[in-house]
């Protein structure tokens, strides 16, 4: 069977997601945890083909220049204040949503509706992505005074985050070439 995504949403990484958020069920965690050591990996769901022509990434795609890059529309956006970040995680359940866990972060101005941005990845593979809408600019996810969320965010797959975090698996995404285009809906608290 060949999984393909037709929406990605990525959740912010260990500077994106503070502990707090992380501990914010310990339960949600610990069952998250069992279901990634006694399943098998899931598999990675493939970034929907964007039309480009060529193979040069387009102009503002962010991190360092490689072989592969991946553009993220991030859809819901609630107004054109600040920043949305996408932060790239190396394909290990061990780094996701970890202080200094991810490969790199990616900012680029917010546009309501749909802002659209462009992150390189090292080489064609699996990743995961994380956003969030950073609305007051500060390169910092922000948390209410009890660890909830209190700017957007998204996943890669769009996974339901009721429970709390998605699983690594829910979120992995297969670049195997660069120009494809993965879409993240942001969800508000």
């Amino acid at each position: 069977m060949r999984w393909v995504a037709h929406e990605t949403v990525r959740v912010p990484g260990s500077a994106l997601l503070p502990d707090a958020l992380m501990r914010f069920s310990k339960f949600a965690a610990a069952t998250l945890l069992l279901a990634a050591v006694c399943h098998p990996a899931a598999p990675a769901l493939a970034a929907e083909t964007l039309p480009l022509g060529g193979h040069t990434a387009p102009n503002g795609c962010t991190g360092k220049p490689g072989e592969a890059w991946i553009n993220v529309a991030v859809e819901g956006v609630r107004n054109s204040s600040g920043l949305v970040a996408i932060t790239l995680y190396a394909d290990n359940p061990r780094k996701f949503l970890v202080k200094k866990g991810s490969l790199y972060v990616g900012r680029i101005p917010a546009q309501a509706g749909t802002t659209t941005g462009c992150i390189y990845v090292p080489r064609p593979g699996v990743y995961a992505i994380a956003i969030y809408h950073d609305e007051n600019g500060d390169q910092a996810f922000n948390r209410t005074g009890i660890g909830l969320p209190a700017e957007g965010y998204g996943f890669a797959n769009n996974p339901s985050t009721l429970a709390g975090l998605p699983s690594f698996q829910s979120v992995r995404l297969s670049i195997p070439k660069p120009g494809l285009l993965t879409r993240v809906r942001i969800k508000y608290p």
